[in-house]
């Protein structure tokens, strides 16, 4: 089949990917005994559209995948969609504009599951689109059968080894979404705010050697509306400012509640006016001061985020009302001091970006915090790509402040398998046998020890990170193929962005110490963001952003390029996405199309001869620089540097098209009957090596090319034609040599200075040079040059290259420096 002039990628990557899936081209084989490369795949979220910045991240563990199985290894690369918990519950509200409150649980979760899967054909689509090479076979969802049983057989066994609780105490909680929710799920916002400073009473006459509290002690404060539930009065042990107010109390305003001054070193002088309430709850601070001061319990907001009847006439407004409200009654009352503008960074719940609360629930906890030391262990112990994000994972465990809250108090997720005794408080366990299970549902195994058998079914599910967690075991098949597990587990790789380190990749390695005490993988992959552009920060499914979908993107430039993007930054770095890049990457595709074209005249019925020809300088320098080039290659990917790897390969094949094929082209045009073929021989090995190297960027231009030029068509098994299943290039020291590449670089100096002659003077680079003369007093390296005659005149178009020990006068002196003098004739009245 002879190639089209003009690349076609619409057609030909379509064509391409029906025809690897129908092959099996990327199929895992069970039975092989090469090494095994499995890959954690990043299950992506079902909230929203994929966009841009998907692309970008699933792009950098294609590339390794696509490598490793060049390299010869049995590649395990399976898909999931994360498709159970608060993000779908929050897709689904947003696309049919129902709650489940509103149409009842079941009925919402059957939208659910609905949605989801609706959307998971659009992820696939995308993914096979752009050429991720997935075996599909191997593909889950997160609240399909076998991810709950894996789930539930997790909790259970956490909960026989003592590692989780239910506990009533203050919870990180999202008024939005009424749920609670992990330390690992919150993020810093900066907000304008204002510091109101306040006036509290003292509950008796303030003593005389205080003269500058007068009569009162003054308090600033970002959250007035907290007052009904403030309990306390913190200042530093060490503020002279204080000191003989400690232990005295004083009157909270328009609330009235006595409340003592006490004394904590949390408390920051430097903030406000150094004294600050203690309200249950406004942050964390609060938390611990009421733990460790055994303080009373005032809660003034409420699970949906309004002021509960403990603040008076404010009760029942929401935050922002209150706020308002307690502010002007402040101001009325006298109580009001100053009013500051300021910005503030607030705890924020990551899903929708409203600010938290912290309200007393009862929660199941695993308990982590009792356990940060081998954490870090297991941290140390990982590969992490590149080297620096360590660090972020040691320093999130270093700061850990709560134990991991994993129930939530929605509908759409994994259920605890559990029942509790309302006689006499027992927790009635699921047999592992009954696994997946739905309490609310399904009978339990047994009544109460007790005797009780009316027992009540616990209503919370899972936080999806309690499920994800278990993502090696879910994609290696752990309860349903143990033999497949083996083989896969632990994972080669954990591709995944950077923000969830403190999610994923930490609540992975919890699950994999308590259940298996070993390393869930071996290298942790990290990817940075896809960016909308300046100032816009990352995109998301659930927010939008990006200049184009994805699928237009790919239907405009390409799979290729669009890769091509992706390929240009380093692991973890963020990337703005450029559809300049892309169209540099477009066009690079066509350039290698063209090549293809050009070479087919002299590549479609070629077999290389086992031994190789006599061959030229030029044939040996490009020949020579290539070994290096497979050499580099090989390390970088090795090292996970793909970008590099991609930039040098990239670099290394404009010197072959500009310089190397202008060399040669005399030869393959002119070759005689007899003579050594040498100028094929090496097209052949230097463009089917670099189709290899460029294959993880570009799998549908490279393939369309090696099946057409390069594939044996006399193979059995139609997959191996593929050059995805070809082996990676390994150098050949026989064709290495510092000497010819060197020459080589000589002889583009030399291309170089005639080029900049013919621009100089307005002249096409055909036109024709009459005589070039090459002048050097070694001798050895002039007859190299001789040598090299033909391929220059090739490259420069000269009808004759003399080269002699001096120059001679009537030439045009072009290049002085070096070994090599230069000079050109026949063009006359020019300037050198």
């Amino acid at each position: 089949m002879s190639l089209d002039k003009r690349y076609s990628p619409t057609p030909t990557e379509t064509r391409l990917q029906r025809a690897w899936q129908e092959q099996g081209t990327y199929h895992f084989d069970p039975h092989s005994a090469a090494p095994v490369f499995s890959i954690d795949t990043p299950p992506p979220t079902v909230s929203g559209k994929l966009h841009l910045g998907h692309v970008y991240s699933y792009s950098h563990a294609d590339f390794i995948a696509r490598y490793r199985r060049m390299r010869g290894d049995n590649v395990y690369y399976p898909m999931g969609f994360d498709d159970n918990g608060l993000p779908t519950e929050r897709l689904v509200e947003r696309t049919l504009g129902i709650t489940a409150q509103g149409v009842g649980r079941a009925a919402f979760i059957e939208k659910c599951l609905e949605i989801s899967e609706e959307a998971e054909k659009d992820y696939e689509a995308l993914w096979q689109r752009l050429g991720l090479s997935i075996d599909w076979r191997y593909t889950y969802r997160s609240i399909d059968e076998h991810a709950r049983r894996a789930s539930q057989r997790s909790f259970l066994d956490l909960f026989k080894k003592g590692l989780v609780y239910r506990q009533e105490a203050p919870t990180i909680w999202c008024p939005e979404c009424q749920t609670a929710i992990a330390q690992a799920e919150l993020n810093d916002l900066t907000r304008k705010s204002e510091f109101i400073t306040l006036r509290f009473p003292f509950a008796e006459t303030a003593p005389e050697a205080s003269p500058d509290a007068g009569d009162g002690v003054q308090i600033a404060t970002t959250r007035p509306e907290l007052l009904p539930a403030c309990v306390a009065v913190f200042v530093h042990p060490e503020d002279d400012r204080f000191r003989t107010l400690i232990g005295r109390e004083v009157i909270v305003p328009l609330f009235g509640q006595r409340v003592p001054i006490l004394a904590d070193p949390s408390a920051d002088p430097e903030k406000g006016t150094g004294a600050v309430m203690c309200c249950t709850f406004g942050d964390q601070t609060d938390v611990a001061w009421w733990q460790i001061h055994k303080l009373p319990l005032i809660q003034a907001i409420s699970r949906a985020g309004k002021m509960t009847d403990a603040a008076g006439e404010f009760g029942g407004l929401n935050i922002y009302a209150a706020r308002r409200g307690v502010i002007a009654a402040l101001d009325a009352q006298g109580f009001l001091l100053a009013r500051v503008p300021t910005e503030q960074s607030v705890r924020v719940h990551e899903r929708c970006d409203t600010p938290v609360e912290y309200i007393v629930t009862q929660q199941w906890f695993v308990r982590v915090l009792d356990f940060r030391a081998e954490f870090l262990a297991r941290g140390e112990a990982a590969r992490w790509v590149p080297a620096h994000m360590g660090a972020r994972y040691h320093a999130w465990v270093e700061n850990l402040n709560w134990d991991w809250c994993i129930s939530r108090q929605r509908y759409f997720g994994v259920p605890f398998p559990i029942w509790y005794c309302p006689s006499c408080g027992e927790t009635i366990l699921a047999e592992e046998a009954q696994l997946p299970i739905d309490p609310l549902s399904d009978h339990p195994p047994r009544p109460c020890t007790c005797g009780n058998a009316n027992l009540i079914p616990e209503s919370d599910v899972m936080d999806t990170w309690a499920t994800s967690s278990m993502s090696p075991q879910i994609a290696g098949r752990w309860l349903q193929d143990p033999e497949l597990y083996a083989k896969v587990y632990p994972f080669s790789l954990r591709p995944q962005a950077h923000e969830i380190i403190r999610t994923w990749a930490f609540d992975t390695i919890v699950k994999s110490h308590f259940h298996f005490d070993a390393l869930p993988w071996k290298t942790v992959f990290i990817s940075g963001w896809g960016l909308a552009g300046e100032g816009m920060g990352k995109i998301s499914k659930s927010r939008g952003g990006g200049p184009m979908p994805p699928m237009e993107m790919i239907e405009t430039y390409s799979a290729d390029a669009v890769r091509y993007w992706a390929a240009s930054t380093s692991p973890g770095k963020d990337a703005v996405i450029s559809e300049e890049k892309i169209q540099i990457g477009a066009k690079l595709i066509n350039k290698l199309w063209n090549v293809a074209v050009f070479s087919e005249r002299f590549l479609a019925d070629y077999r290389p001869p086992t031994t190789p020809p006599t061959l030229t300088p030029a044939d040996r320098w490009i020949l020579a620089a290539l070994q290096r080039l497979i050499r580099r290659a090989t390390e970088l990917f090795d090292a996970y540097e793909y970008a590099t790897a991609k930039s040098e390969t990239e670099n290394f094949f404009w010197v072959f098209t500009d310089n190397y094929l202008e060399m040669a082209k005399m030869r393959l045009y002119e070759v005689r009957e007899g003579e050594p073929d040498s100028a094929r021989y090496t097209l052949h090995r230097v463009y089917r090596t670099l189709l290899q190297l460029f294959a993880p960027f570009f799998p549908f231009a490279t393939e369309e090319i090696y099946l057409n030029l390069f594939a044996d068509p006399a193979a059995d098994i139609t997959a191996l034609l593929s050059i995805h299943r070809s082996h990676w290039p390994e150098p050949d020291p026989a064709l290495e040599s510092d000497a010819a590449e060197e020459l080589g670089a000589l002889l583009i100096e030399i291309a170089s200075a005639v080029r900049g002659y013919k621009s100089r003077n307005n002249l096409p680079l055909r036109t024709e040079v009459p005589q070039l003369e090459l002048a050097t007093e070694d001798a050895e390296l002039g007859e190299a040059l001789k040598l090299a005659s033909a391929d220059l005149m090739s490259i420069t178009r000269a009808q004759e290259i003399v080269v002699r020990e001096t120059l001679s006068s009537e030439f045009q002196v072009l290049w002085l420096e070096g070994k090599v003098r230069l000079a050109i004739s026949g063009v006359a009245g020019q300037k050198p």
